[in-house]
């Protein structure tokens, strides 16, 4: 499977490259994924209440230089930014006898696998797409958030997972709709040991292109 390092990219001149991707992927050639990093920017999804998640008003975003986009991705409003690996993966589901709950499932397993490499525990939580792990007092904190759109049996959108990000641009929304429930990243729990942008690009394509391939 091709894996497509895109860089630091706005949103949706990325969005833009997923769909000339799906566009040749529905048309037979290669599956691959995109691998990018965004500049701070606030995604709504196709199933956000509107805006009522969004905490901040349009002058605190234009002050902070954070963009906001409505998506046609699954799910509700979330943050992308600078330190924080994001997968799109454009994938024919029917090559891998994926339904679209399947298919969420193994993105989900994939990055809790990913994690566990790296010596952090990280599970599913009932009644909750993403991927969660457990905070100093044991709250059960999103530290991996999914959004995918399937068209035509293809995948659009995928996964969004903190590594260095600052971890502030939540305060701006109510994430992913999930009042009370809090967020976290690699690096806030391994400090000093968390692994390199580079390296986390690297763990999380080769987790993704193999879970797709079993």
């Amino acid at each position: 499977m091709n894996v497509i390092d895109l860089g630091t990219m706005a949103y949706r001149d990325a969005w833009a490259c997923q769909e000339r991707a799906h566009q040749e992927v529905l048309d037979g050639g290669p599956e691959r994924i995109l691998i990018v990093e965004h500049p701070p920017v606030i995604t709504l999804g196709r199933r956000a209440g509107g805006e009522r998640n969004l905490i901040a008003s349009a002058e605190q975003l234009e002050k902070l230089g954070v963009e906001l986009v409505q998506s046609d991705r699954g799910g509700d409003v979330t943050f992308h930014g600078p330190g924080q690996v994001v997968a799109y993966p454009i994938v024919r589901l029917v090559d891998h006898g994926l339904s679209v709950g399947g298919y969420v499932r193994i993105l989900q397993e994939a990055v809790v696998e990913v994690l566990g490499q790296i010596g952090i525990q990280a599970h599913l939580e009932a009644g909750a797409v993403g991927v969660w792990i457990r905070d100093e007092q044991g709250v059960a904190a999103k530290i991996c958030a999914l959004g995918v759109r399937i068209r035509r049996g293809v995948s659009l959108h995928g996964i969004a997972l903190n590594v260095r990000t600052d971890m502030g641009y939540f305060d701006l929304i109510v994430p992913c709709g999930l009042a009370g429930k809090p967020v976290s990243s690699v690096e806030k729990i391994l400090r000093s040991a968390t692994p390199s942008m580079d390296q986390m690009k690297q763990r999380v394509s080769m987790g993704l292109s193999l879970k797709l391939q079993r």
